[in-house]
């Protein structure tokens, strides 16, 4: 799976999984299978985590050429580990809650010895000596890390474009976008690359895949899970197919690391009940806010509109009070914050010497270099500008325990298309609804619910109080269980094909 402009992996053919998998431990093929369904199948010996990456690892070689979604794979080396796993577990000794299962991190979550281009050809890759916390946590509960999944080109894109990896591609339909910037994340989450998956969002860069690709994800609160490189609005989170899969990350990467000054106090999070499915409390009297117009950006999509209503209606006939958010995001509030990300990301391609430069994917040079003429005066009152944004956040979903609304104003988009509307520059028109919740730092988590008429997906965003990050993911959990069937993903993952014997 060795690609021109990637770092080269092993060239050896992934060997194909076994036939003796037990029907009980699964009726179609491993792939399919969530983190917690592996888990009990490992506990009953019914699965062990060897077949388990050696049918990804086929998975992936049958599909990644067209998906696109890695930077490094390394299929030996997970091999190898899982070999590690599947031994503990024979001897009762199972290393942490991940044990045996496979996960992805995001190419911009620092691995011993793996280059970090950040998605772009125009830089000389930093080459980490030291494993970041999300990493480092993921290792410690002894997670099969397959490989780092691919960005655009400083995670400034919502797309899968990127200079250096070339396209990535939806598993739903090749020719629709994954979203991004945590695009191979999104593309291995629902392609069945495993069930676990790391990706960082600043202004919707995990939210914006969980939408149009259907998927279960959280944005955690700002500080709740330790990076080694922090910045303002910037997190990592779970990107999975359900929400008791993002549950049993979190409670792994959320754990403490002093390299992140900061980081919230060490806090076990209460996510056991949804992590074991026995969290279905009720949402009567459950306030919930309702927020169907951002207040500037791209104008609604009806469709769009209609699925994130009878999301609300599920809530409502359940008991909850459910009542409207009124619009508190100005244009001028998303101006100035997309140009204060110009600014920083100019600092950036000015900092590359001028032959590199001419690397960087040709939509982001432009967009940065729409703000040569900003000075340091206008840049602090962008500052304050994003600071207006907090407080008016907070200030408008507080009086609800979560606020459900939109995840992006339209649905997925040509894959060759750097960002919703193509190659013209209208800013950061598309994150009227996610960015808010990643300048307050407040919890915000999507889930699928429903489809538009020609078959793409539309995601629910639910968002919380700051730090409530576990009532976000009950309150996902639970209208993962009481939505309509026909707003529930079957995955585009390949159905099982037993091997030769």
């Amino acid at each position: 799976m060795t690609r021109e402009a990637r770092r080269p992996t092993e060239p050896n053919e992934p060997p194909q999984p076994s036939a003796r998998i037990d029907a009980d431990a699964s009726r179609d093929r491993p792939a399919r299978l969530d983190a917690t369904q592996l888990r009990t199948a490992y506990e009953a010996s019914r699965l062990s985590p060897v077949e388990v990456v050696q049918d990804i690892c086929a998975l992936i070689a049958e599909r990644e050429a067209e998906l696109n979604a890695f930077w490094s794979h390394d299929p030996r080396q997970a091999l190898a580990a899982a070999r590690a796993s599947e031994q503990r577990w024979s001897t009762g000794r199972p290393l942490g809650p991940l044990d045996g299962i496979p996960v992805t991190v995001k190419e911009n979550l620092a691995r011993t010895g793996i280059p970090m281009p950040s998605g772009t050809a125009g830089v000389v890759p930093i080459v980490p000596r030291r494993d970041c916390p999300v990493v480092a946590r993921i290792n410690e509960a002894g997670g099969v890390i397959l490989g780092s999944t691919v960005m655009p080109d400083w995670g400034m894109l919502s797309s899968g474009v990127s200079s250096l990896h070339g396209i990535t591609r939806s598993p739903w339909d090749p020719s629709l976008t994954t979203g991004g910037s945590s695009s191979g994340a999104g593309a291995a989450a629902a392609g069945g690359y495993g069930p676990l998956h790391v990706g960082t969002d600043i202004g919707g860069s995990i939210r914006l895949p969980g939408t149009w690709l259907g998927l279960t994800t959280l944005k955690p609160s700002f500080g709740r899970v330790p990076l080694s490189a922090p910045y303002l609005g910037r997190v990592a989170g779970p990107i999975a197919r359900s929400a008791r899969d993002a549950a049993l990350l979190l409670a792994v990467i959320s754990r403490p690391d002093p390299r992140d000054w900061t980081s919230l106090p060490s806090h076990e999070l209460e996510l056991d009940g949804i992590i074991a499915g026995t969290s279905q409390e009720s949402v009567k009297g459950l306030r919930v806010g309702l927020h169907l117009d951002a207040g500037a950006g791209l104008p609604l999509d009806p469709e769009v509109r209609a699925a994130v209503q009878d999301a609300a209606a599920v809530f409502e006939r359940a008991g909850a009070c459910v009542e409207p958010v009124a619009p508190f995001l100005t244009e001028a509030m998303l101006t100035d914050l997309d140009q204060f990300w110009r600014v920083r990301s100019l600092v950036d391609l000015e900092a590359l010497p001028a032959q590199r430069q001419e690397r960087v994917l040709p939509f982001i040079r432009r967009w940065v270099t729409a703000a040569a003429g900003v000075d340091g005066r206008r840049v602090l009152r962008d500052y304050t500008s994003i600071m207006s944004l907090q407080k008016a956040t907070t200030a408008a979903t507080e009086p609800f325990d979560v606020v459900l609304s939109p995840v992006a104003p339209v649905a997925a988009f040509p894959a060759e298309h750097p960002m919703p509307w193509g190659e013209a520059d209208l800013g950061m028109a598309h994150i009227g609804f996610t960015v808010p919740y990643s300048m307050s730092g407040q919890p915000a988590a999507t889930t699928n619910c429903g489809f538009t008429a020609d078959g793409r997906t539309i995601g629910l965003q639910v968002s919380g109080r700051r730090f409530d990050d576990v009532g976000v993911l009950r309150a996902v959990d639970w209208y993962e269980h009481h939505r309509p069937d026909e707003c529930t993903p079957a995955w585009p993952i390949p159905p099982w094909r037993q091997a030769r014997t």
